[in-house]
């Protein structure tokens, strides 16, 4: 079963979070959610959401894919973590997805891993991803096993995106008229 980790800050954006949550899990898609520190972390609108794990705990071999909501101050906090950068650098380099949205394409960036690579994110955000070809007019940009989108209301399309990665166009298809998304 592929395995999913999506990784909390404080100041997470939440419509991101748990609209990948639950569209991946919808898919039967094993996604783990893990915070920086120890209990709740509170999004950017004082949602607060348990983690199933800290990241401490977390054996990033495990995965096939780790994803970042947006947010503010959850991208600056994801950005400061040298967890988080090794975690991407380590997927990134076994060919393994990299995936973020909104503000958090950011933190790819950081990280190294959209240099040359096509990319987008939240508007505002997009003169700070470093050395990646921006990409303003895609909803979610796919570039190898990097994939970037551009804010709460690509949400459903980023998940569903993350589905057809995994489970084919058919799944992808039947989840989204599930959620009557067209």
């Amino acid at each position: 079963m592929e395995r999913v980790l999506l990784i909390l800050a404080e100041g997470f954006e939440e419509l991101e979070a748990v609209t990948i949550v639950d569209v991946l899990r919808r898919a039967e898609i094993e996604i783990v959610t893990a915070g920086l520190g120890d209990g709740v972390v509170t999004s950017t609108r004082r949602i607060r959401l348990l983690p199933d794990a800290q990241l401490n705990d977390i054996d990033v071999e495990q995965f096939d894919m780790v994803v970042l909501p947006g947010g503010q101050p959850g991208t600056d906090n994801l950005a400061k973590d040298e967890r988080v950068a090794r975690i991407i650098k380590t997927m990134y380099e076994k060919g393994k997805y990299t995936a973020a949205i909104c503000a958090a394409p950011y933190v790819l960036s950081e990280a190294g891993v959209l240099v040359n690579k096509r990319a987008t994110s939240y508007p505002t955000f997009q003169d700070r991803l470093k050395a990646a070809n921006i990409v303003k007019d895609e909803k979610v940009v796919i570039d190898g096993n990097v994939i970037t989108s551009q804010g709460p209301g690509t949400a459903i399309e980023f998940a569903l995106t993350l589905v057809e990665l995994f489970k084919g166009k058919d799944k992808a298809q039947t989840i989204r008229q599930a959620m009557l998304c067209g």
